[in-house]
């Protein structure tokens, strides 16, 4: 594999203006994400510098645009209030030392080729999550956008205290917020692509912060981002207190993991415009490389964004040098135009998010899960709840336990149906020859033919015992696996104990076509010693036949 990404240069121009024009859609999503994690406005642009230089340089997917994105934004402003709660002192430099090893956890999914693992997750789980990421996106900015200071305690904090700061707002921040919600969503189409609203928004609504709003409401405070600093960021060095390691580390993995799902559904978004394969194992080490950087230089968290990345390929880029490019214009823009962002109102940032959050919210499935699946839809609910309330691990983690409960009972119910118990062929309709039929009927209920078909997953063992249990006096039987492509731990159990149990009885036991990895499975069990090699057989018509004879030998078939 390949160490760096593909640059190339044949497509100059266009990349070259792919990632200029990505840079402008960049600069007012990294100014407002920076602001809404509590880290500031420079940690927002340290953040889309390093996510994207070194996740362009490094990844796996040439026209992707790596930055702070909302959901992961969501998350490290967790982590930040939780941190600097618990330890005022250190709170901040430990958030960073988390970016550093969510981006050693996304390094070792590369190395150990997880790619193909992470998105492998029920879509009513992602879609809730998302969902929920974008409802707390759009409580924290409440307070901006009604020109109040953020209230203590996240987002319960912000919500149980949405009364208090609706009569406290103040006009002019509303107003400004308002026009810069209006702006992003009324724009033309045509205009929006000449230039992101987001960036017209954030020039209009400084503009007229400075210039109309005095006058209509005098003496109005109009709270602003201030002073940012320039020059090349700070270097912050791992830091952490052993009794909170294990909490950092479990923070660490989830932002990981969301920037890694964030970052290969946006990779999977950039194949389908490029007609190209992203290598997703190479991706996540880019990603990791990128937010390790990042945490060093005090940025926030990154992953791939849709946004940028479609901008991105829709002016031309087609090499991972419109990312660098795009990093390199921001960088510019950190040493020698910082001051200009100065008075931009922190209400018009707020307004920027709060589009953000409204896009994250998946309104093609609320609007219709109930009619995909209700399960489904219950699921969603209940883990865009928890994820606002309650929190983003907890949210994940019982909604992919109780989906995957729910997916393994519906494969159960159905693999359980094509494990039988057959004496004789009156009433079954299990598919078979007629010459096995007519062996079936001349052993006249002595032979049993136990039949399985389809992967036996752990679920189906119930199914195993109840046929078990059912089990009548005969002298033979016939465990059938030829249609079984694979066995798991539990139902290999199930089994050993059905053949078991039947030699404990004195019954002649044959197996009947075993694929390779079955057979592997019940070698290490060492049900090959206990029956007869004579007795393992690739064709079911010739252990029928076999066990015929053998009941007829006993003198049991008249």
């Amino acid at each position: 594999m390949q160490l760096t990404n593909r640059i190339s240069f044949r497509n100059l121009q266009g990349d070259l203006f792919g990632g200029v024009t990505a840079a402008i859609v960049s600069l007012p999503l990294a100014l407002a994400f920076g602001v809404a994690s509590g880290l500031g406005p420079i940690s927002g642009l340290y953040g889309a510098i390093c996510i994207g230089f070194f996740a362009a340089l490094f990844g796996g997917t040439p026209t992707l645009i790596s930055e702070p994105t909302g959901p992961m934004t969501v998350v490290m402003t967790a982590i930040v209030a939780s941190l600097t709660a618990s330890n005022p002192d250190q709170g901040i430099a430990m958030a960073f030392t988390v970016v550093m090893l969510a981006g050693v956890f996304q390094i070792l999914f590369g190395v150990f080729k997880m790619g193909k693992y992470v998105t492998l997750m029920p879509y009513s789980v992602i879609s809730g999550f998302m969902s929920g990421i974008g409802v707390i996106l759009i409580i924290l900015q409440i307070a901006p956008f009604l020109g109040q200071a953020a209230p203590k305690g996240g987002v319960l904090g912000t919500f149980m205290a949405i009364p208090e700061l609706i009569n406290q707002l103040n006009p002019a921040d509303v107003v400004l917020g308002t026009l810069t919600v209006a702006i992003i969503f009324l724009m033309p189409k045509k205009i929006k692509r000449v230039v992101p609203p987001q960036l017209v928004a954030l020039i209009i609504g400084t503009v007229v912060s400075l210039t109309i709003l005095p006058q209509i409401f005098p003496g109005a405070d109009i709270r602003r981002i201030g002073e940012i600093p320039s020059g090349l960021p700070p270097l912050h060095l791992p830091t952490f207190s052993s009794d909170q390691f294990t909490i950092m580390l479990v923070d660490a993995a989830m932002l990981a993991m969301l920037g890694c799902i964030d970052t290969l559904l946006t990779a999977v978004v950039a194949d389908s415009l490029t007609r190209t394969e992203h290598q997703s194992n190479k991706e996540l080490i880019g990603q990791g490389v990128a937010n390790i950087i990042s945490g060093i230089c005090g940025g926030l968290p990154g992953a791939g964004a849709t946004m940028g990345t479609v901008v991105n390929i829709q002016t031309g880029a087609t090499s991972a040098l419109s990312g660098i490019s795009r990093a390199v214009v921001l960088l510019v823009v950190v040493l020698g135009a910082a001051k200009l962002t100065q008075p931009i109102p922190m209400a018009v940032l707020a307004g920027i998010a709060l589009k953000v959050g409204i896009d994250i919210l998946d309104w093609s499935f609320l609007q219709r899960s109930h009619k995909v699946s209700t399960k489904g839809s219950l699921i969603m609910y209940g883990v865009l709840f928890l994820t606002v309330f309650v929190d983003l691990i907890v949210a994940v983690g019982v909604g992919v336990f109780i989906a995957n409960i729910l997916t393994i009972e519906r494969l159960s119910a159905m693999q359980s149906s094509s494990v039988k118990l057959v004496s004789d062929m009156d009433d079954d309709d299990t598919e078979i020859t007629s010459e096995q039929k007519a062996l079936l009927d001349q052993a006249q209920g002595r032979v049993l033919l136990f039949s399985l078909s389809g992967p036996m997953i752990f679920g189906v063992s119930k199914a195993i015992a109840r046929e078990h249990n059912a089990m009548q006096e005969a002298d033979a039987l016939v465990v059938d696996l030829t249609e079984v492509p694979s066995m798991g731990v539990t139902a290999s159990l199930a089994i050993e104990n059905v053949i078991r149990d039947a030699l404990d009885k004195g019954l002649a036991v044959y197996m009947v076509g075993a694929s390779e990895s079955v057979q592997k499975r019940l070698h290490k069990l060492g049900l090959y010693d206990l029956i007869h090699a004579e007795h393992i057989l690739d064709d079911r018509t010739d252990a029928l036949q076999q066990a015929v004879d053998h009941a007829l030998a006993q003198g049991a078939i008249s």
